[in-house]
């Protein structure tokens, strides 16, 4: 019997965002909560910014106050969600989650069903063709097939760094 995950809105003290999907993502990983546990996201929008004669993009959350969580309802991920530092509830009549519609879902930005695949294994050389790290050239430390994501180290002030880069964002060499 293998449910399938469906997207749900936790809602987290302003500012606290990114902090509770970091939290809820290390929680996951601790007690190997993964196949439950799917995704956690804090929608972001790029806008260009304007001061004086400046301009600059700049990421802004989407919708503020609200993380999503992409989780087999059960009581052990709700109880996980819901006692996570920052986090008020989820969107939902009293104590119960209400997972989000396809529609919604489509109205968000967010694709249910849009695997992508690549092939790319641990230690080819790939090249990101996009995004802050455009022209990186490096080695794959790990793939994650779920998150469409592959880990590359970068050069950050003479030192290595791990970064993730999605699957869409890169080409191999």
């Amino acid at each position: 019997m293998s449910e399938e995950a469906k997207w749900y809105v936790a809602h987290t003290y302003s500012g606290y965002e990114n902090k509770v999907k970091t939290t809820i993502e290390k929680t996951v990983e601790n007690q190997r909560l993964q196949d439950q546990i799917q995704e956690v996201m804090v929608p972001m929008q790029t806008v260009l910014e304007v001061k004086g004669d400046q301009k600059r993009e700049v990421q802004r959350k989407l919708y503020p106050g609200y993380v999503l969580v992409k989780m087999i309802l059960n009581d052990d991920t709700w109880y996980v969600v819901r006692n996570t530092r920052g986090v008020t509830g989820f969107v939902g009549p009293g104590s119960s989650p209400v997972p989000l519609t396809d529609a919604e879902m489509r109205n968000m930005g967010i694709q249910q069903s849009r695997k992508a695949t690549l092939d790319v294994n641990v230690g080819d050389l790939i090249r990101v063709i996009s995004g802050p790290w455009a022209d990186t050239e490096s080695n794959v430390k790990s793939v994650n097939e779920q998150k469409e994501k592959v880990t590359i180290d970068v050069d950050v002030f003479g030192r290595a760094s791990s970064v993730e880069i999605d699957f869409s964002d890169i080409q191999k060499l």
